[in-house]
């Protein structure tokens, strides 16, 4: 921790769900607690969510959120050759861009995290533009046996764990995320954190 300081930035993955028991609406539900609580969040905008979803993609950036990029069609960016590498990236681009307002250089997020320590994938994303930015700790929302109570708890102790500069991975789309994140919120607040995106942390994983 640097100078008593708790710095947490909540990152969120939004893409197509690849679980049949996500509830609607989710994602609005994330967002107005957000607002509520006057929390700036940093979202990875995966390209065909944002074709399918265009409302919410847009509500991300006009409440202010950051917004990032994480692909095009969610694939294992190993697999891709550099030309498909680079059409995945730049498709994905000019949707998010159409869809937010927003420009998504530099932030990136691979897919499952695949790609954050290959260094061909890595020079492609600098290549365009971008940076990879991982995450210190994973809650496993996307399983679902994984509650609201469950997720909070494990955030607030991973948080205090790491200290300072803490990065939280957490997705759209998963019902216990939408209960846990405004026990999340004021459990981490009581803990003395002070929430941030990731273009306010100098340390990225």
């Amino acid at each position: 921790m640097n100078d008593g300081r708790l710095r947490v930035a909540l990152t969120f993955d939004a893409e197509h769900p690849d679980r049949a028991w996500c509830p609607p609406g989710n994602v609005e539900r994330i967002l107005e607690t957000l607002r509520e609580t006057g929390v700036r969040a940093t979202f990875f905008v995966q390209g065909r969510w944002a074709e399918s979803q265009p409302a919410a993609a847009r509500r991300i950036a006009a409440d202010g959120h950051l917004v990032g990029h994480h692909s095009h069609y969610h694939a294992r960016m190993p697999l891709l050759h550099d030309d498909g590498l680079r059409e995945d990236i730049l498709d994905a681009q000019a949707v998010i861009e159409t869809a937010t307002g927003n420009d998504p250089r530099p932030w990136f997020r691979c897919p499952f995290g695949a790609g954050a320590d290959d260094e061909r994938v890595l020079g492609v994303l600098n290549e365009l533009g971008y940076r990879n930015v991982h995450w210190h700790i994973e809650l496993e929302d996307w399983t679902a046996t994984r509650t609201g109570p469950m997720i909070t708890r494990d955030a607030i102790q991973g948080v205090l764990d790491h200290g300072d500069g803490a990065v939280v991975l957490l997705h759209t789309w998963p019902g216990g995320t939408g209960d846990a994140i405004g026990p999340m919120i004021a459990g981490l607040r009581e803990a003395g954190a002070a929430f941030v995106s990731v273009d306010e942390l100098d340390d990225l994983p």
